[in-house]
């Protein structure tokens, strides 16, 4: 919780607390500063022609966290980042809640785009605040956040353009698979519009996969037909597939080929993501081995087959990546699962390793 002394370094809030109590100040969950009053303070310096970088902090799957490990949890990981944040940003910055897990950062002293980087990694680099596990009382859950962020007056003039700017670029975030900050640039991001950043429905994906899949024969020719487009709906670089021998098998290149015998111990269900690799040491060795000589730091493992046969594997592993995988795109890899093992089915065995 902010004391009174550490806001009081602000003139903003010095001179509200000549009038109003601290606690009034505060969100009364988090001990940050409440909605009105970070809002206020943005404005303020605006008003004072002060410069500061504007960041919203967006918790990534909070629902789950709250829909898994209850409210109360949810509210545990909300008052550690809080207390996280207040501690990293003391002395040059404040921190308040926008709304639900959303957090607002105003930074006054990193204005240059390699301060402002150097800012950034610090927070999600050095578990500190992000990307670490939250002890609470029930359960430890990892936490990340998407975060986006702009300068004024550097890319815009006033609060609305700033939030603005902000807000599209933490949706930006949001489309690269989230746990990732973007900074703006005005000649990457000027030209982006939030309802060019949705995705169509899935139902459309889904029909576009199918169109995609079907134009060719063999499962070689299939897999690089729909690349391109998960590659765009993804985010992904590549797609690898696992066939029967247990082969890894990158599709924009299929001369790569690492064995990978232990695959099935990963998980006994149809599908299993992590955004931290060693969580599959143990159980799959050769398989981990495989993919940390690649630089990969987060997968996607979807089981290809019907019932419980198992006819293989798709794999979404990205390198340099600490993405966490969206319920829409776990949903459209394992639709491309189940199409493949039904062309297995119909068209006999060899198609999985042709």
């Amino acid at each position: 919780m902010y004391s009174e002394e550490q806001l009081k370094r602000f003139p903003y809030f010095e001179n509200e607390l000549k009038t109003t109590a601290k606690e009034f100040l505060l969100d009364p969950l988090t001990g940050i500063v409440s909605r009105p009053y970070i809002l206020g303070f943005a404005k303020y310096l605006i008003e004072n022609d002060t410069p500061f970088t504007y960041a919203m902090l967006d918790l990534d799957n909070f629902k789950f966290i709250n829909d898994t490990y209850g409210h109360k949890a949810g509210d545990g990981v909300l008052m550690a980042v809080a207390a996280g944040l207040i501690d990293f940003m003391d002395g040059f910055g404040i921190v308040g809640r926008f709304g639900g897990d959303e957090l607002l950062i105003i930074n006054l002293r990193d204005m240059e785009y390699d301060d402002k980087k150097k800012f950034l990694l610090a927070l999600y680099e050095e578990g500190l605040v992000l990307r670490k596990n939250i002890p609470l009382e029930t359960c430890s859950p990892f936490i990340t956040g998407t975060l986006g962020c702009a300068s004024y007056p550097t890319d815009a003039k006033d609060y609305d353009g700033l939030f603005s700017i902000m807000d599209k670029v933490l949706y930006r975030g949001k489309t690269k698979g989230r746990n990732c900050y973007i900074i703006y640039v005005e000649e990457k991001h000027k030209d982006i519009e939030i309802s060019k950043l949705r995705k169509s429905g899935i139902n459309n994906s889904m029909q576009a996969l199918v169109r995609q899949f079907e134009m060719v024969p063999g499962l070689k020719n299939k897999l690089h037909s729909v690349l391109p487009l998960l590659m765009e709906e993804l985010n992904v670089s590549d797609l690898f597939y696992v066939g029967k021998d247990n082969i890894f098998r990158a599709v924009r290149d299929f001369t790569l080929q690492v064995p990978v015998e232990d695959i099935s111990s990963v998980t006994n269900d149809d599908m299993f993501s992590t955004s931290i690799l060693a969580d599959i040491e143990q159980k799959s060795p050769v398989f981990y081995s495989a993919l940390k000589r690649r630089g990969i730091e987060t997968l996607l493992v979807v089981r290809v087959g019907m019932d419980a046969e198992t006819d293989g594997y798709l794999v979404c592993a990205e390198p340099n990546s600490h993405r966490i995988w969206q319920e829409r795109e776990c949903a459209l890899l394992y639709f491309l699962a189940k199409l493949i093992a039904y062309r297995i089915r119909v068209d006999g065995d060899k198609l999985g390793e042709e």
